[in-house]
């Protein structure tokens, strides 16, 4: 029986047993329209060249609904977790946010600065009404 092998884009499957793996985006897309794989792939390999698996997708740019979409293969990524794979930062995030992992907390500085700067620009743009009624006046 003869095995076709798995198309490069959903890996190739082979790996070193003893070598260390990582779940990490790897970015693909045009310029200005980024698009992300979440991958499994040897930590020490380049993004370009070929992973172990994909175990989902990631488009950071909103759609008309405003929303940014993400596919997992919860199971697959629960199998390599359990192998002892290592997460990158933003994968990590990604994975608080779904609710497979605890949360980041670069999510909550994120969170945080976003709140910061929206009262500040509330702030200003109060002051800046407030300024513009009296000259009118």
């Amino acid at each position: 029986m003869n095995i076709a092998p798995l198309s490069p884009a959903s890996g190739i499957g082979r790996f070193y047993k003893k070598s260390a793996k990582i779940i990490r985006f790897v970015r693909q897309g045009c310029t200005n329209r980024p698009f992300y794989h979440i991958v499994v792939m040897e930590r020490r390999k380049n993004q370009h060249q070929p992973v172990i698996e994909q175990v989902g997708t990631f488009d950071p740019l909103p759609n008309q609904y405003n929303e940014r979409l993400v596919a997992f293969n919860f199971e697959r990524i629960r199998y390599w977790l359990g192998k002892g794979a290592h997460m990158s930062t933003p994968a990590a995030e990604l994975l608080g946010i779904a609710g497979l992992l605890p949360i980041h907390p670069r999510t909550y500085m994120t969170a945080w600065r976003n709140r910061e700067k929206a009262a500040a620009a509330a702030e200003q743009e109060a002051q800046k009404n407030e300024g513009g009624d009296e000259g009118k006046n």
